[in-house]
């Protein structure tokens, strides 16, 4: 993000309170019970959190101890006795939500479902013995590759409900990042399915886990359970993969649920890193469950009346948190939508809200711009008066964009909650209380109750307010990543020890930028460290510039982020070529398809420049700040001493 942008976004004046009618009816309904609730939990996070998880949870035991600190690795409610998919199912089905829907799925070709919390959990159940008749015990790791169908939230459920560590993965992904991720949590079953519906073409999966297991390259995978979606005509190994619609068939619906520690392994999900191997980041079972639980309620404000759409997919934590677990375990109705907007059908997010009457709507700034591009007249020809309250994530959202949100689909009604957070908060950090908050477009606002954050100099130090820095976090919270699977050495030295302050204390760095405005509300301006923020996913740089290197044309890769208008950043690599190569467009297009078969389609480059070097300093670290300027077509600034061929630079200006 340039100066001249960050200077545009801390001169944002326009203030929108919360509209009075809303503020009534809301859990938090002031500033100032906001302000009194984040002090509270201030002067003492363990009563506060303690407070929370006795009256908000079921637990099968009581904890012995609230938080056990030994920096950097955290427990929570130590000794506790827990099961997530109980909160999430068994604890409803003795009110009156029983019969309330849980969980209501719209197909993209039309088809749709709706289950109550009672036949959710019977699927639930049925599921989780079938899982267990597979051979799958308390702690086994399951990996789940799925499109956005009920059987995904299903298949987590049953994990959970099992004590199974489950590992999903985004369907997205390719053959090749699905065996790398099964093999590092040596999964002992898949769940898949088929396909799955994308953009008005049935997308294969099952053909991609074929690829990912052939040659018995994930050895601990012994069994591969699939889901009957599309009807593709798919090849089913004899002795190694089932389909889940004859398992099922008169398999038990009793399955209680599994006293689990408070702190044994809920699931791992995989999130890019500056190096190339993506970080297995471990989630455990009572915090997160109770971080999730009081974040949908508060920040959501969800009331039993309201039917809740995070747009999200299942893959990513924005779907754990707050598709499945968070909203469930409030007993609230979530929905899940298999489709994209998409040419033949731009829109049906417009359509989806209209048809169940959707009051609460999350989604990521990429799609609110890409919104805005379609058109008004989209939504303007929909009954969305059912929204009461917006919400954004995935990335920082521009004011523009935020304004048309609160425009056009809020009808300048309803409260925007702009939420910051990652894979390893577990759960959202920064965003406004809906009926508490005023609220500035392109600013996360303030921290939630219990959060402690700071923007910090290099050296670990506060700045004053309207100054820039890091974004840390000073104190441990329930929802927090435990450590990388497999390796906590990784976990210290990349979230801990990044930035340490003068008195040596402990720091959360989250990788992310931000101001402070003189109100004291928070600006995050986007990614410190080597990963690209594409329409809300996280990549790599090197995850990418390995994928292009592993092609026999391709000697050295960098890879940078340019400003997208839709997208926030676009993919663009600067490729140098083995001496027999010659630079063209075909090989340009046979790069970028090599990148899809290594990674997935979110990791496309969207422009590879031919270069015969790259800029590197005298040590050899190649200057990525130069290559970001040229990227976006921006004059190369700041001081380029260190470079060790000053000609590489002018060829590549040249060539711009």
């Amino acid at each position: 993000m340039s100066q001249d942008t960050i200077e545009s976004i801390l001169q944002e004046k326009r203030l929108f309170q919360p509209p009075a009618e809303f503020s009534q009816k809301a859990h938090i309904k002031s500033l100032e019970e906001y302000q009194a609730l984040y002090d509270k939990a201030k002067a003492d996070p363990e009563a506060f959190w303690a407070k929370l998880a006795d009256r908000e949870l079921d637990w099968f035991q009581k904890w012995d101890t609230v938080l056990d600190w030994q920096p950097p690795f955290a427990k929570w409610f130590v000794n506790g006795k827990i099961n997530i998919s109980y909160n999430c199912l068994d604890r409803h089905l003795t009110t009156w939500r029983k019969n309330k829907a849980a969980l209501i799925w719209e197909g993209e070709p039309g088809d749709s479902r709706t289950l109550t919390y009672a036949q959710l959990h019977r699927e639930v159940c049925q599921m989780a013995n079938v899982i267990k008749q597979l051979g799958v015990q308390k702690g086994d790791r399951v990996g789940i590759y799925m499109p956005m169908i009920p059987e995904a939230a299903i298949a987590m459920l049953a994990c959970a409900r099992i004590g199974a560590v489950h590992s999903v993965v985004f369907g997205g992904f390719s053959a090749e990042a699905l065996h790398d991720r099964l093999n590092d949590g040596k999964a002992k079953l898949l769940i898949t399915a088929d396909g799955g519906f994308r953009k008005d073409t049935a997308v294969g999966l099952k053909t991609q886990v074929d690829k990912a297991l052939a040659n018995n390259a994930v050895p601990t995978v012994a069994n591969v359970l699939v889901v009957e979606r599309t009807k593709q005509k798919i090849h089913m190994e004899p002795g190694r993969d089932h389909w889940w619609h004859d398992l099922q068939k008169g398999v038990s619906a009793n399955c209680p649920a599994e006293p689990m520690d408070s702190e044994d392994m809920l699931f791992i999900l995989y999130t890019s890193g500056s190096t190339g191997k993506p970080k297995g980041v471990v989630h455990t079972t009572g915090g997160y469950n109770l971080y999730t639980h009081m974040t949908t309620k508060w920040i959501f404000d969800l009331q039993d009346t309201d039917v809740y759409w995070c747009t999200a997919d299942v893959g990513w934590i924005t779907g754990h948190s707050y598709i499945v677990y968070g909203p469930l375990s409030n007993g609230a109705t979530t929905l899940m939508y298999e489709g994209a907007p998409r040419n033949s059908n731009p829109g049906c997010f417009w359509d989806v809200i209209e048809k169940y009457g959707v009051t609460v709507f999350y989604t990521a700034p990429t799609a609110i711009r890409t919104f805005m591009k379609m058109g008004e007249h989209f939504p303007k020809a929909r009954d969305l008066s059912s929204l009461r309250l917006l919400g954004t994530v995935g990335e920082p959202i521009n004011p523009e964009a935020w304004m048309w949100y609160y425009r056009i689909i809020g009808n300048s009604n309803c409260p925007i909650v702009d939420t910051w957070w990652q894979t390893e908060t577990g759960g959202i950090m920064i965003t406004a209380l809906p009926g508490a908050i005023p609220t500035k477009p392109g600013s996360a606002t303030l921290p939630f109750p219990g959060i402690v954050v700071d923007v910090v100099d290099q050296d670990g130090e506060p700045v004053t307010n309207e100054s820039g820095g890091y974004l840390v976090v000073k104190h441990p919270w329930p929802g927090m990543m435990r450590t990388l699977y497999n390796d906590p050495e990784r976990f210290r030295r990349t979230y801990w020890e990044y930035l340490r302050p003068k008195n040596g204390e402990f720091v959360y760095f989250a990788g992310d930028g931000a101001h402070k405005d003189k109100d004291g509300y928070f600006w995050v301006m986007g990614r410190v460290d080597d990963v690209i923020n594409v329409a809300g996913h996280r990549l790599g740089t090197m995850e990418v510039e390995s994928a292009l290197v592993s092609h026999p044309a391709v000697a050295e890769a960098a890879v940078v982020g340019k400003p997208d208008e839709i997208k926030g950043e676009e993919i663009v690599a600067f490729v140098t070529l083995e001496n027999t190569q010659q630079p063209s467009d075909e090989l340009a297009k046979e790069l970028k398809q090599h990148v899809v078969k290594e990674i997935g389609a979110i990791a496309r480059p969207g422009e590879i420049r031919f270069t015969e070097a790259l800029p590197k300093t005298r040590s050899g670290k190649i200057m990525r700040r130069l290559l970001r300027s040229l990227a976006a077509g921006q004059e190369v600034t700041g001081d380029t001493s260190t470079l060790e061929d000053r000609a590489v630079l002018d060829k590549l200006r040249g060539g711009a």
